[in-house]
């Protein structure tokens, strides 16, 4: 009985106690709700302002960079006049005020975001507001905004970022935790993300930029991608994929202008592929420079015609052809007959070692690995298939990469976009150094390919002839591959996709460029008269740029030094006028256009400006400016 009671008593204790503790518990928070000095959510002491690092080109001009705005809060005990607030912030947002008063209201929150990144016009007059007492409850909290100041220009490659400036897509995705701030912390005045600077070249981005768009307008291609790569150490130079979108409004812009064609399409290449096929060829004791090939009445083996398989054959009867014609006609029934004495596993194991079937390792998201199916799965029909450009799926940084083998003596480098990744204060944090991957073939054949294809472009019949430009010489070779339809499963005889790959100049190349351009929809569907003119036209556009020497130029020698008036500065009207040549001083006459918001970079005076002269003046636009 005793045992009983003393239990009983224990159990009374303990309920006591726990009454006890819930009552102070709540007498506690009582205090603190109560309490006239009681801190609030909104007084808590922020984490630093942190910056985003930069995307800059290979020369360090601005591609990505940070705006500070403002975004506009609400703290709703303080909020006297819900409707007049409501009314007041309409105004000036240009937003309806029952949806603002609605968003106040409706906030489960005391504190509340009224707008994210307000314009600068919209934050100055809220600030304005403010200052004479008609927000309570309003304030501003400083915010940093994304800004692109090369709009188009290789966005798909260069991505975007959402609300809370987090990558997204591309450039900015891939490298989201070296541009991001670093761990946030409340003593640091302010943190800085990483600058990542890339191996594109501006300058040259939008001169082919150009050549790519008045392509679009004249050959009416569902889209188009053009790679331009420094031959010797494979750094990508230009990125083009159209149709682009701009990166300051990408809220605006279609999934088919975001999707980064380069990496992530894997396509049917055609005829360019031909290359890598009589490389291997010729690599493996195959076939040599004076074999002959009869390509009078198609290729058409016995075992096609056991089951049944369509011949493969030329646009025209070329009858017996060397290699040199089987290269300057783009001979299908040539190579095809050509890969009867190499084996399947020899031929696929050096398709594989050019790069073709896995990702190429940029560090990029998305990354196609293309398709070489193992020999394990082909058909009676695979080798002579692939060996001229179908069956067999390729991405265009794939293509490039291959490329580089017959720039470098055969060696296989790896394609970079990225030259390094540095502090704000210039240390650098990693490198992407020149890579040599592996030796595909031997320097011969390396030599003689591109001594073959340079017949491809001077050779009157050769497909690639209207890649020439007099005075240069360039190794190119051009292609036209039909369409897969995804609904039938065969081939469609009404799309096609044409390319042109091109290495320049043909002694020791500086520049491979390769020009892809899906369905085009113009006077013609053949890569000879579509893709191949580009590149006669980006040849001719950068090979002044990159010093390369062309036949019949005169070379004159300068101190580097000349002595120039300062221009007058030209009045901004309707459209952007030219400021080369302009000094800093001569710039601010236009810093207060109401228009145009001005991003200067350097000292000296103005060697480039986007967008260029002639550019219509629209409302908010944003125009760079670089001097050296």
């Amino acid at each position: 009985m005793a045992d009983r009671n003393s239990s009983e008593s224990r159990i009374r204790l303990l309920v006591w106690i726990s009454l006890g503790a819930a009552l102070i518990i709540l007498l506690r928070f009582a205090f603190i709700m109560l309490s006239p000095d009681r801190v609030d959510e909104k007084d808590v002491q922020s984490p630093a302002p942190a910056e985003r690092g930069s995307i800059t080109d290979r020369k360090g001009r601005l591609i990505a960079m940070e705006t500070r705005l403002w975004s506009i809060t609400g703290w709703k005990p303080e909020m006297k006049n819900i409707p007049q607030t409501a009314a007041l912030l309409g105004s000036v947002l240009n937003e309806k005020p029952e949806d603002i008063a609605k968003l106040i209201k409706n906030s489960s929150s005391r504190f509340l975001y009224i707008k994210r990144k307000a314009a600068p016009s919209e934050s100055d007059a809220v600030r304005r507001l403010i200052e004479n007492k008609q927000l309570p409850g309003i304030q501003l909290q400083e915010d940093f905004g994304r800004h692109y100041p090369m709009k188009e220009l290789a966005a798909p490659l260069i991505g975007y970022v959402g609300t809370d400036n987090v990558g997204l897509d591309g450039i900015e995705y891939a490298f989201d935790r070296s541009l991001g701030p670093g761990g946030m912390t409340l003593d640091a005045k302010r943190l800085y993300g990483h600058t990542v600077r890339l191996t594109l070249d501006m300058d040259t981005q939008y001169l082919v930029e150009r050549i790519a768009l008045e392509s679009m307008q004249k050959h009416k291609p569902d889209s188009l991608m053009v790679l331009v790569a420094n031959a010797q150490t494979a750094e990508i130079l230009a990125w083009v994929s159209l149709p682009s979108f701009d990166p300051n409004t990408f809220t605006s812009s279609t999934r088919q202008q975001r999707i980064n064609r380069p990496l992530t399409v894997a396509y049917e290449p055609g005829s360019v592929f031909k290359i890598f096929s009589w490389a291997v060829l010729l690599d493996k004791g195959v076939v040599f420079p004076e074999s002959v090939f009869d390509t009078r009445g198609g290729y058409e083996p016995a075992i096609f015609r056991k089951y049944g398989i369509p011949p493969i054959t030329d646009l025209s009867d070329y009858g017996v052809l060397d290699l040199a014609g089987a290269l300057i006609h783009s001979s299908n029934v040539a190579v095809a007959q050509a890969g009867e004495d190499i084996a399947s596993e020899d031929f696929y194991t050096s398709l594989k070692n050019f790069g073709f079937g896995s990702p190429t390792g940029l560090p990029l998201p998305g990354e196609s690995h293309g398709l070489l199916n193992p020999v394990s799965q082909w058909s009676p029909r695979s080798r002579p298939t692939i060996s001229i450009g179908q069956e067999v799926g390729v991405s265009a940084v794939q293509i490039l990469a291959a490329a580089t083998t017959l720039a470098n003596g055969g060696v296989l480098l790896q394609p970079r976009i990225v030259k390094d990744v540095t502090t704000v204060d210039g240390s650098v944090v990693k490198e992407y150094p020149r890579n040599p991957v592996r030796e595909v073939i031997s320097p011969k054949t390396a030599r003689l390919m591109l001594d073959l294809m340079e017949k491809t472009v001077s050779d009157p019949g050769g497909t690639a002839r209207r890649a020439a430009v007099p005075g240069l010489r360039i190794s190119a070779k051009s292609g036209t591959a039909q369409i897969a339809d995804p609904q039938t499963g065969k081939y469609s005889d009404k799309r096609f996709l044409s390319s042109t790959l091109a290495l320049f100049p043909t002694k020791k190349p500086q520049l491979i460029v390769y020009v892809v351009l899906e369905n085009p929809q113009g006077e013609s569907i053949y890569g000879a008269q579509t893709a191949a003119p580009m590149v006669s036209s980006i040849a001719r556009t950068l090979a002044p740029l990159y010093g390369i020497a062309m036949a019949g130029n005169t070379v004159i020698n300068h101190p580097g030094k000349v002595q120039v008036s300062n221009p007058r500065p030209a009045p901004i009207g309707s459209t952007l006028p030219d400021l080369t040549g302009y000094s800093k001083r001569m710039l601010l006459n236009y810093l207060n256009h109401p228009d145009i918001k001005w991003t200067i970079e350097g000292e000296g005076w103005v060697q480039f400006q986007f967008p260029p002269p002639g550019t219509p003046v629209e409302k908010d636009m944003s125009v760079y400016v670089e001097l050296r």
